[in-house]
């Protein structure tokens, strides 16, 4: 199990040091890399469609995916999600699109949407489905 808190760690570390306001999509019960990403002085917000008590200094709400609340995302610079459903991805684009926020996703195994983006070699391999605006390329 120990590999996977590696993958999350890796993420939050990644995501930590190149972005200042996140929101993870799907946390699920593993917090490993908000966790990361809020001990780097990052602001990170997470989104599930089930409940979670998250731990101190970051914030939860419940959200669906398919019909997100907007108001739960704005002002973010990135969303990412670890290991979603590769039907949650155009979902996941379309947020990223209209928030003008980068997106990033850890799919599992070699599961790939599209083409699978700009990849992201951080320790392990990321997916960059969608780059900002604001970012303009990608942030290495």
């Amino acid at each position: 199990m120990d590999g996977y808190k590696h993958i999350e760690r890796s993420i939050g570390a990644y995501i930590g040091a190149r972005y200042g306001d996140v929101v993870e999509v799907g946390i699920g019960q593993n917090t490993v890399a908000a966790e990361v990403i809020r001990d780097a002085g990052v602001r990170v917000r997470c989104r599930d469609i089930r409940p979670l008590d998250p731990p101190a200094g970051i914030n939860f709400a419940l959200d669906d995916i398919f019909r997100p609340d907007l108001s739960l995302y704005r002002g973010a610079d990135l969303i990412y999600a670890i290991r979603p459903g590769v039907e949650m991805i155009p979902s996941l684009i379309a947020l990223a699109t209209e928030l003008d926020a980068s997106l990033i996703v850890y799919h599992l195994g070699d599961e790939v949407y599209l083409d699978g983006g700009i990849q992201i070699n951080c320790g392990v391999r990321l997916h960059q489905y969608w780059v900002s605006s604001k970012q303009g390329s990608l942030v290495d």
